[in-house]
């Protein structure tokens, strides 16, 4: 009886989720709460607070009239002018707000642009290493990921995407800077994939939620500034790295405006609106700008320095291909373990946790490190663990 009641109940579970990898994050998460005192190099968030402003702003939020009413399904309209702004200051594009829509997260963004742009059995092109929730997205809409690897630094390889489209394929898929490697992508290759795109008359996803994050002179490029790039370029941002806004689910997107039809009937359906509070917040943190930011990415860019020295000590046992963006590094770890086994025994043995690599969709033994959601003593203290847990495994295996 109880086998036939299992059964069943697996039965009503759809093949496609039964076909999306299980996140990682709780996995790893699980792991950390059996092992007190680890030091997590795992989520990527940032460690710092939204900006007073913003508590400001919601400490007037209930005296406002109709604040508890649906709004605008593609957002407010002083938030969307709030965000026309920025683009215009901060990436040189001028967009109509008509074209921008709010969304809960750069993840729905994405979702949206999915949905928007694809049928069933459909292709994406992915980068690998790729972010994790875009291949788990795109697995759910059923459609299908067509990975295209990326060069020994990380960066796209525009013959290697050309040779990988086809007639299903509706999107190429950018995040740069990158997650989970750093990557920062030089505007010559995004403009590359952008005009390929308009040949080939497909999409351009551009994820740029950690537009802000880059260190050593590299500089962020939003296609939407390339010639031509409006009517097949969908760009999506995050307020969640610039602003420590993660909680609050506030994220946007530009798309062309044929699409604007579609993703207004995708949004009204799972969101209706996005939640209004969070939209007060974000017109407070965009009214201060990104000047918020920059003494934190500034800090980052230490941090950074003083991960990248610890790794440089073991060049035997690691290969880092130099993150020039966000607040990751992507370690290719030459030990015969599978990406897990490492990350389980890291916990266990040193107290620091990392992700494995293979949930980013590469083969071999890779795993992601996050120097975001610590403070420098922090970050400092955890990269020590990982190199000593390394040069203690490599010993043993």
């Amino acid at each position: 009886m109880l086998d036939q009641t299992m059964t069943a109940s697996q039965s009503s579970v759809s093949q496609r989720m039964h076909a999306v990898q299980t996140p990682v994050i709780p996995t790893v998460a699980a792991l950390i709460a059996a092992n007190p005192g680890t030091i997590s190099l795992g989520q990527g968030i940032a460690h710092y607070p939204p900006p007073k402003q913003v508590n400001d702003a919601l400490a007037n939020f209930y005296q406002q009239v109709g604040v508890h009413s649906y709004k605008a399904v593609t957002g407010t309209a002083s938030l969307k002018e709030k965000i026309t702004q920025k683009l215009a200051d901060d990436n040189g594009v001028d967009v109509p707000p008509e074209r921008i829509v709010v969304t809960a997260g750069a993840n729905m963004a994405f979702n949206n642009a999915l949905l928007a742009i694809a049928d069933a059995d459909d292709d994406i092109i992915l980068l690998t290493p790729y972010y994790f929730n875009h291949e788990m997205a795109i697995t759910m809409a059923n459609c299908r990921t067509v990975v295209v690897p990326t060069d020994e630094n990380y960066q796209p390889d525009v013959a290697a995407i050309s040779a990988a489209i086809t007639p299903k394929t509706k999107a190429v898929v950018t995040v740069s800077p990158n997650n989970p490697t750093g990557a920062v992508y030089a505007a010559e290759a995004l403009n590359a994939i952008n005009k390929l795109c308009a040949d080939h008359g497909i999409y351009h996803i551009s994820d740029e939620t950690y537009e802000y994050f880059t260190y050593d002179g590299a500089r962020h490029v939003t296609p939407l500034s390339f010639e031509d790039a409006a009517d097949h370029t969908i760009s999506i941002y995050s307020l969640s790295k610039a602003y420590g806004f993660a909680s609050w689910r506030i994220g946007y997107m530009v798309i062309p405006e044929t699409l604007i039809p579609a993703v207004e009937k995708i949004q009204d359906t799972i969101l209706i609106c996005p939640p209004v509070v969070s939209q007060v917040a974000a017109e407070a943190a965009l009214a201060v700008g990104r000047a918020y930011c920059t003494p934190y990415v500034e800090a980052y860019a230490e941090v950074r320095k003083l991960v990248l020295d610890e790794l440089a000590s073991i060049p035997d046992i690691v290969t880092v291909p130099r993150p020039d963006g966000a607040f990751y590094c992507f370690l290719k770890v030459n030990l015969p373990l599978a990406p897990m086994d490492l990350c389980q025994r890291l916990i266990e043995q040193a107290s620091v946790a990392v992700i494995p690599g293979d949930t980013f969709g590469t083969s071999g033994c890779y795993v992601r490190i996050s120097y975001g959601a610590l403070e420098h003593a922090d970050v400092g203290e955890g990269i020590g663990r990982l190199v000593t847990g390394l040069r203690e495994i490599a010993a043993s295996v």
